[in-house]
């Protein structure tokens, strides 16, 4: 069976370049064998990656009456790309409106998520917490805060310092000038949402290939018209890319562009520490970027190191944890006596987009190719509007959850980059 990860355009199907040399006559030859002997079946929508994302997309599809779905995932089990690497926060708070109006239909969903579903989101609302270290600070919380009302987002606040003291006596306060907290925003199971949309999909119709590696994409004059797997073809026409940080690389296959690039981020899990309240938001210090939530006994803490480099890098950094231990004395002095075993330490892969925007749509170069990419570290979080999103523009052509163009792929070529400035 011929490889079509480095395909060029012939006829049909992308071919790889030897089967040019042989000339057109011998390729017809070829693609009309793997026509007839590897289409393993067929499908009324493939998609590439079972994530968290790709997983809500076929739940939305189901739910919406459409059965024959099949979900291509490369790994022998769901989860081990960037969902099981996920810090697992949700937050509508947000600088612009396509993000916030996502928010706005997720947080909801993940509330009654188990009713859904049948399974647990482990949602909890436990809020997040920026706290501003200088006036541009706190006049960028208080712009984002009045935003997010006007768009019907209710629990969200501004705080002084005081009230934020409250919240963590052990803070160091003295440049904090204030913040803003929402007590929706929180955190999910990524790995129990994840299961939770795939089951029920399965449970309506769909199938789930594991271990199974997409190998080439079917195109018949820039139209979609199947895949080709480890275990053979099939044929569907439409095709949805959910394959995370590895998204640019399944679009070259179908012969279009995508702006997408994996970015590392590490998180550190330390071991239990007494003395912290109960109930903690996500907390964001403005001035580093730190921030940190409860995780068990202990804490989950994370920090965007400034000199990271794109790439597929998902080794951890020993060194990271004595920089991000130094940010927490700085803010927490009690947090000098934090212990972390940098064997429970890890690192996943963001999918950065120019714009840290989602990328959601079809491609305007290959009818029936449909994106799922770029979500700049929010793909947990917005995973069930972005399965209603796709769900919609696949079955209706139209979405009422968001404005459609504002996250499309020719944004970029456009001029219409929304840039989102609140990315941890």
């Amino acid at each position: 069976m011929p490889n079509f990860n480095t395909a060029h355009l012939v006829g049909r199907y992308h071919f790889p370049a030897l089967f040019q040399e042989s000339g057109l006559a011998v390729a017809h030859r070829q693609r009309k064998r793997i026509e007839s002997s590897f289409m393993a079946r067929s499908a009324d929508v493939v998609i590439i990656g079972a994530g968290i994302v790709g997983s809500s997309i076929a739940y939305h599809l189901t739910e919406a009456g459409l059965k024959n779905v099949l979900i291509i995932e490369r790994e022998t089990r769901q989860g081990l790309g960037s969902t099981g690497k996920s810090m697992g926060g949700v937050r509508a708070q947000f600088a612009t409106e396509v993000n916030i109006r996502m928010s706005l239909h997720s947080i909801p969903f993940f509330e009654r998520f188990e009713e859904a579903t049948g399974h647990p989101s482990g949602y909890k609302p436990h809020g997040y917490l920026f706290m501003a270290n200088n006036p541009w600070h706190m006049n960028y919380l208080r712009k984002n805060c009045a935003r997010q009302k006007s768009l019907g987002l209710k629990n969200v606040h501004l705080l002084s310092t005081d009230e934020i003291r409250q919240i963590l006596p052990q803070l160091r306060s003295d440049d904090i000038i204030g913040g803003s907290l929402c007590s929706t925003d929180g955190f999910v199971d990524p790995d129990s949402v994840m299961t939770g949309f795939m089951s029920r999909a399965i449970d309506r119709g769909a199938e789930l290939w594991r271990g199974t590696q997409v190998t080439g994409i079917y195109t018949d004059h820039a139209t979609v018209s199947g895949v080709l797997t480890s275990k053979g073809g099939v044929s569907a026409p439409v095709v949805v890319n959910a394959a995370g940080a590895w998204g640019a690389g399944v679009a070259r296959m179908a012969g279009v562009d995508l702006p997408v690039e994996p970015l590392r981020r590490m998180l550190i899990p330390t071991e239990p520490f007494p003395g912290l309240p109960e109930r903690l938001p996500m907390m964001i210090d403005m001035s580093t970027g730190w921030h940190f939530r409860q995780e068990g006994l202990g804490l989950l803490m994370a920090w965007a190191h400034p000199d990271e480099q794109p790439g597929f890098r998902t080794d951890f950094d020993p060194a990271y944890i004595e920089k991000s231990l130094t940010h927490a004395a700085a803010r927490v002095p009690a947090f000098a006596d934090l212990e972390v075993n940098p064997r429970r330490c890890w690192a996943g892969l963001y999918e950065m987009s120019p714009d840290h925007h989602a990328i959601l749509g079809p491609s305007p170069d290959v009818s029936g190719f449909f994106f799922a990419n770029g979500f700049s570290g929010h793909g947990v979080m917005h995973s069930p509007a972005t399965g209603r999103i796709l769900a919609d523009l696949i079955l209706h052509g139209e979405t009422n959850v968001i404005d459609a163009k504002d996250l499309n792929v020719q944004r970029f070529a456009e001029g219409r980059a929304i840039e989102e400035t609140a990315i941890l």
